[in-house]
């Protein structure tokens, strides 16, 4: 039999999900909204400390591979003040065929304070994602987002020589698009990641982003963080315009990265990040 031949006959399951969460304010207080969910995307709401609430996203199935569709809604009132979060990494596994997809959707109203901290992405070998982000806010609103991906899981001898990924963001202010980034990695990562200009040989990278009036206001602050990283080897650079702060970091693996992100969020922040990073 071939290989065609028993896919037709005995299709792989693929995981579909979706999840939806948003928040409002009542008399300064904000308070759960909507909450919908279907498939493996599941959202919990814990109780917090600080009174800031918390969702929590999560993917039953265990992770990703080819075929398999996310989909996570989080929207915050005019404001409001939450945070997003995944109640663990999220892992792309080895796929037989096809990509992962995962299209998370972000809604913050005027005078909102939203926050988006999944923790990192864990790409194995040979697998394949499509990832896509898209922001809608409004000017007197904040956002700060992170999205970090591990090439492997370098502690245990892991290597990712090919993969195919796209990881888009789009960011759109009061309707218009103000920041669209997108990386594509296809075949050889080593090889695209080995260059000077590229990444260096680096096998981890994060992106955050800081969305607010005080934006441009933060850039020397978050630089001076940033400068702090070097010793557990991060290299981390920052720019800011238009109310967007931008920083990126490489590193040349998970525990450097999360640990350079984790230190960047709660100084940048002020606070510490969701309990359940420390699990």
């Amino acid at each position: 039999m071939t290989a065609t031949a028993g896919e037709a006959a005995f299709p792989l399951q693929r995981a579909r999900g979706a999840a939806e969460v948003t928040f409002k304010a009542v008399g300064g207080t904000t308070r759960l909204d909507v909450l919908r969910q279907e498939g493996c995307c599941k959202v919990r709401l814990p109780r917090t400390h600080d009174g800031v609430p918390l969702a929590v996203l999560i993917n039953t199935a265990g992770g990703v591979t080819g075929g398999d569709d996310l989909g996570y809604a989080v929207g915050w009132g005019a404001g409001t003040r939450a945070t997003a979060t995944t109640q663990a990494a999220e892992r792309i596994y080895r796929r037989a065929s096809g990509r992962g997809r995962i299209v998370s959707r972000l809604t913050i109203a005027a005078d909102a304070v939203a926050e988006w901290l999944p923790q990192e992405t864990i790409v194995f070998d040979r697998a394949g994602l499509e990832r896509r982000l898209e922001v809608e806010t409004t000017a007197s609103a904040s956002l700060t987002a992170v999205e970090q991906v591990v090439l492997g899981r370098t502690a245990s001898g892991e290597e990712v020589r090919e993969a195919a990924i796209t990881d888009a963001w789009r960011v759109r202010r009061d309707g218009k698009l103000i920041y669209a980034d997108t990386l594509r990695l296809d075949g050889d990562i080593r090889a695209a990641l080995a260059g000077p200009a590229t990444g260096r040989g680096g096998r981890a990278f994060a992106t955050i982003l800081h969305i607010a009036p005080d934006a441009e206001q933060r850039l020397e602050a978050a630089r001076d963080l940033i400068a702090g990283l070097g010793a557990d080897g991060v290299d981390a650079g920052a720019s800011a315009f238009d109310g967007l702060l931008a920083i990126r970091l490489l590193a040349p693996g998970g525990r450097a990265i999360r640990d350079g992100v984790v230190r960047f969020l709660e100084a940048f922040r002020g606070r510490s990040l969701p309990r359940n990073w420390s699990c």
